[in-house]
């Protein structure tokens, strides 16, 4: 094993659930097998002026007592930094001498594909070095501490919105963090029961998701008996129109990490479906016969666009990041101990540990869109033409993987 006295943590990119339970899990860990961990605060950005401060936090038995691990966030810090792009040619060696200022041997980063990438970058700098994958959006190769969280949030919110639809015959649209990838909006719009679930992997076409949401809308406000009834849209931020391009939003340039930034995607679709129900000849008769029309007022169904944002990564963590946390947090710290640096944590599974070098764990993982023909066959849209659900049978020859 690796001689190592000291774990500086550090916690990087976005925040989500589960990060407060790595934490804790490494503290944990390490103190169980007699080596201290202390807190690099404010991700890459502490790391980087470490040799500057005075003193760092020691998880101790006590400090880490006033962690809650069911709190989402991270009592470390956040920020977006690529150390690669620091202005600074003396950065590495910056660094490591903040390390050396500390006694600190090696470090544990959780965060996601950018924070990832500094990990690889850092390893290949002689800093040793585990990973631990944290992201809401869910585009990593193993699972990532804070999915789960932001899924069951997102179709909490998207739930919850049904009320006020329901009471203003609403059609309600959520836009919601994912980036390029749709695992969040899929997950928690199947978790919500939306009608439509609209996400990267599948360029939209408006038609479609018109025709659906007037069969599904106009019926059940008809089949009421009080005349009421709404229509739930989940949208990933990263939705892509026919052709396949990207929504941005151009003014507001790129992130730390050269990402252009997302925005516009839940505006977008209102827009389209109020083109359409506008242009409709079938709507005024519709607003007619059940009673909502108000000449110059009320002409076609409201459509509302609400943007949850940071609400979905916010709050609570759920019991599955929790467990996840602790037992990444924790295998993070034999990891290190066994000299598998540059490694990323991927489960624990009874005495198990398993683990992939980071250059792997962090290349994209996108929605298998094999998959939502099931759900087309269920009713829900997509934004396509439905397709058939092609399926075979498969004999599990082991048993069941355990998840927690």
């Amino acid at each position: 094993m690796t001689a190592i006295k000291r774990i500086g943590v550090i916690t990087s990119g976005g925040d989500c659930g589960g990060l407060n339970a790595v934490i804790k899990g490494i503290a944990r860990e390490a103190y169980s097998l007699g080596i201290e961990s202390v807190v690099i605060p404010n991700g890459y950005a502490g790391l980087y002026n470490l040799v500057d401060l005075d003193n760092v936090v020691l998880l101790n038995a006590e400090r880490v007592s006033r962690i809650e691990a069911s709190l989402a966030g991270s009592e470390a810090g956040h920020s977006r930094v690529k150390i690669s792009k620091i202005a600074d040619p003396n950065k590495y060696e910056r660094i490591k001498n903040g390390l050396k200022k500390f006694s600190i041997d090696a470090l544990i980063i959780s965060g996601g594909d950018d924070t990832g990438s500094v990990v690889v970058d850092l390893s290949s700098q002689g800093i040793p070095c585990i990973h631990v994958p944290k992201t809401m959006d869910l585009d990593l190769q193993p699972y990532s501490v804070g999915g789960d969280s932001s899924v069951n949030r997102i179709s909490v919110f998207a739930r919850d919105l049904k009320t006020t639809g329901l009471s203003h015959n609403r059609v309600m649209v959520v836009e919601v963090f994912g980036r390029y990838v749709g695992h969040t909006a899929f997950r928690g719009g199947v978790g919500a029961e939306a009608d439509c679930i609209l996400i990267p992997e599948v360029p939209v076409d408006f038609d479609v998701v018109y025709a659906h949401m007037k069969t599904t809308y106009f019926n059940r406000i008809l089949r009421s008996d009080v005349k009421a009834g709404t229509y739930m849209i989940v949208v990933a931020e990263g939705l892509k129109i026919a052709g396949g391009d990207m929504l941005y939003d151009e003014s507001a340039g790129v992130d730390a990490f050269g990402h252009k930034k997302l925005a516009g995607a839940g505006k977008y679709v209102r827009q389209q479906l109020e083109k359409r129900l506008k242009a409709d000849p079938e709507v005024i008769e519709f607003m007619k016969k059940t009673g909502m029309h108000v000449p110059g007022i009320y002409v076609i169904p409201e459509v509302r666009e609400v943007t949850p944002g940071h609400l979905v990564r916010s709050g609570g963590s759920s019991a599955y990041d929790v467990n996840f946390g602790y037992k990444s947090g924790a295998a993070a710290v034999l990891l290190l101990l066994e000299g598998k640096t540059g490694s990323t944590v991927v489960n624990v599974e009874g005495q198990k540990i398993s683990y992939l070098p980071t250059e792997e764990a962090i290349r994209r993982r996108e929605v298998d869109i094999k998959e939502i023909a099931l759900f087309e066959s269920l009713g829900t849209c997509f934004g396509r033409t439905p397709e058939k659900y092609q399926y075979e049978f498969v004999e599990e020859n082991r048993q069941p993987q355990r998840h927690l």
